[in-house]
């Protein structure tokens, strides 16, 4: 009950559709004594004494299944109605939390396990939760009707029926919390499977590659065999409640005939007739099929919440994203473009109490309008520090100051606004590349666009589709080259025009063409503006106003290029060590680590 009062305020909002629905369900079951009291007249006036005129009973029939059918409709109708409207108003709250999310969440769950809770939990519990809901209204009607015509006609023999209700609601409970637990499990068995997919379909290179196919197989058969297991004991719990049911329901049939024709009369002092004595016996079996049903509404029941669940324990679960700016204790937040100031005081981050320093109390202080590089070893610190100042990372020491002002008292939306990004991963929508470069724009400016995609060395090859910038991408731009994609973020970034650019390896895809051209558009992009690079390439570096270099967290050396090769340190090691790969490799003569 407390699960289903917190999906009620969801399904509740269709309150038009519970009326038709409710009501629909009660028509039905009143309708249902009506069958076997139409049999007491047909057989006692109609076949016995024959004083039933011949149309009578075939009008009453025909009339009772046009009123019946019509029930049935309006309120499978406002069922379905119900189910979309309750399904969507859930699945929207947890896709808004899943946008506002502690970024903890994505590396606590993987991208399957969401999108099976928000898409296929969400709506498979739904529409079992809200059918199996309204089956319980309409069979409890139902039984109620039954029970009260038989009581009208023997109230006697009736108490032998009442004991059906007892026994069936101790079948419900105890099969109900097995099924409750196999359920849970077949969930988590589910994900595991889904998860498995999604990894070799986005590892299907490096699985071919490494002939990895037979132990992926063997991988997805255990998972397969252990959801299988699960199911077939979730089908052995449902699949009991029916014959222990309709057990009880015969042993009372059997009580009740024997009883009867024991009698030479049948309720209170009247005679036995044949019409009463079948009426009272199709009653009765009438009430096994809705009490059966009733056994078995525990299952989908069980199932829907335990689905739906899983949404709950996500909105519960889940913190948004913490915003200090948003308390009373809040400075007032900075203008909302910023000149792109940026300092770090003694600033340390870890990721967990017993994990290395990602960051172990680094200061800098970059300039407005100042180009930075961040060069090291992998593991060294950069995308960390990078990932500090949108705060997609909160430092567990010292201070980052934007404008002179604390990002933690910026509201997020205003503070983000002053970054662009463009990571070494690129993901793109299914969307059109126009979408997609002014992504999170309220309108999409064409010539901007195209403009944006003319400086990332795209404009010709959009231009040579046969939808241009209105080509739909698909996923993640698969017919696109990853150099290509890489162009698509920048010219992303492009649009975005924020006054601090963040390039986390931004040409690490390019050719040394494309590069070349691209690296002259993010010249012109980046004049006024502060950027920090973090790149692999030294043409991407060479030109940068200051480079940092970082190893373990701290950072070791900084200054220009011709600086730190004067120095012989760290960064002089690096650069040695591309040339000499470059020496190797002609392609990659302008790459270093």
């Amino acid at each position: 009950m407390q699960r289903l009062r917190r999906l009620w305020p969801y399904f509740r909002q269709y309150k038009t559709g519970w009326f038709v629905a409710v009501g629909a369900m009660l028509i039905n079951a009143l309708t249902e004594p009506a069958i076997p009291a139409l049999l007491k007249p047909l057989l006692d006036r109609g076949f016995t004494e024959q004083r039933l005129q011949i149309w009578m009973v075939p009008t009453a029939i025909i009339g009772l299944f046009i009123i019946r059918g019509t029930a049935h409709f309006a309120g499978r109708y406002a069922l379905a109605r119900i189910s979309a409207t309750g399904m969507v108003a859930l699945r929207q709250r947890l896709f808004d939390r899943l946008l506002r999310a502690d970024l903890s969440l994505f590396s606590r769950q993987t991208a399957s396990e969401l999108a099976n809770t928000i898409v296929y939990e969400v709506q498979t519990g739904s529409d079992q939760l809200v059918q199996a809901l309204l089956n319980l209204t309409r069979d409890g009607f139902t039984v109620v009707a039954l029970l009260a015509y038989l009581l009208y006609l023997n109230w006697q023999l009736t108490l032998i029926v009442l004991v059906l209700v007892p026994c069936v609601a101790w079948i419900m409970r105890t099969l109900s919390m097995r099924l409750y637990r196999v359920t849970k499990q077949s969930q988590a068995a589910t994900d595991d499977l889904a998860y498995v997919v999604e990894e070799n379909v986005l590892a299907h290179r490096i699985v071919r590659l490494h002939e990895a196919e037979e132990g992926q197989a063997l991988r997805f058969q255990e998972l397969s065999h252990r959801l299988r297991d699960l199911a077939v004991k979730a089908v052995r719990a449902s699949a009991a409640s029916m014959p222990l049911a309709q057990l009880v329901a015969a042993i009372a049939l059997s009580a009740v005939i024997a009883i009867a024709l024991s009698q030479s009369q049948l309720g209170g002092g009247q005679s036995v007739t044949v019409g009463s004595f079948v009426a009272f016996i199709g009653a009765m079996l009438m009430l096994i099929s809705p009490t059966r049903r009733l056994a078995d509404v525990i299952n989908p029941i069980t199932r829907g919440l335990a689905a739906l669940e899983r949404g709950l324990v996500l909105m519960d679960t889940v913190s948004p994203e913490s915003d200090p700016s948003e308390s009373e204790a809040a400075g007032t937040a900075p203008a909302p473009r910023a000149r792109g100031e940026i300092v770090l005081d003694a600033v340390s981050v870890r990721y967990t109490r017993d994990s290395a320093a990602a960051l172990d109390g680094v200061s800098l202080h970059v300039a407005p309008g100042e180009i930075i590089a961040l060069v090291g070893p992998s593991g060294a610190g950069k995308t960390t520090l990078v990932n500090l100042l949108p705060r997609f990372v909160t430092p567990t020491g010292g201070q980052v100051l934007l404008d002179g002002t604390d990002i933690r008292q910026w509201a997020l939306p205003q503070l983000r606004a002053q970054f662009a990004l463009v990571g070494q991963t690129v993901v793109m929508f299914n969307d059109t590349i126009a979408a997609n470069v002014a992504l999170g724009a309220a309108r999409i400016d064409r010539e901007r666009v195209q403009h944006c995609l003319e400086m990332a060395n795209l404009g010709k090859h959009i231009d040579s589709l046969a939808q241009g910038m209105d080509t739909v991408l698909g996923h993640n731009a698969a017919e696109f080259s990853g150099g290509q994609r890489q162009r698509l973020a920048i010219a992303r970034a492009l649009y975005k025009d924020a006054p601090i650019l963040l390039l986390d390896e931004a040409t690490s895809a390019l050719d040394t063409e494309s590069e070349r051209l691209v690296q002259q558009a993010l010249e012109t992009a980046m004049a006024g503006r502060t950027t920090l690079i973090i790149a692999h390439r030294l043409s991407t570096i060479e030109h940068a106003d200051r480079i940092i270099v970082m190893e373990r967290g701290r950072i070791v050396e900084q200054g220009t290029h011709a600086q730190l090769l004067q120095l012989d340190g760290l960064y002089a090691r690096l650069h040695g060590q591309a040339l000499g790969a470059a020496l190797k490799t002609p392609d990659a003569a302008a790459t270093i680590p």
